[in-house]
């Protein structure tokens, strides 16, 4: 992956649920970044890859390429120029490898749950 192609900066976040160290009480989920200014290559979907993912029933929308990090999770999302984009499933590693870089598939906005 070549270092110019990751010019977009991204946060990568997680949901943490906080819990009372006195009471063992957890309290309410919140976001938390994880990676902050990660560097990205963030590509909508083009028209043809929409229509085939909109006729397979995916909500995907757009791909967020990044080098390689132990720990990304589908439950994360990111969070590029003030959107937020879900991650739709598991990142995809790269085929050499698997340690070079992560392609991920997110949908605009935020999933319930």
């Amino acid at each position: 992956m070549q270092a110019g192609k990751l010019r977009h900066r991204i946060d990568i976040e997680e949901k943490l649920t906080p819990r009372d160290p006195v009471t063992g009480d957890y309290g309410e989920p919140q976001w938390v970044v994880r990676w902050e200014k990660c560097p990205a290559h963030v590509q909508p979907l083009s028209a043809r890859d929409l229509v085939a993912a909109k006729a397979a029933q995916s909500e995907v929308t757009a791909r967020i390429v990044i080098r390689y990090r132990a720990g990304v999770l589908p439950t994360m999302r990111a969070i590029y120029r003030g959107e937020v984009y879900s991650f739709e499933g598991p990142a995809l590693e790269d085929p050499k490898s698997g340690l070079e870089y992560l392609t991920i598939l997110v949908s605009k906005g935020v999933k319930d749950g």
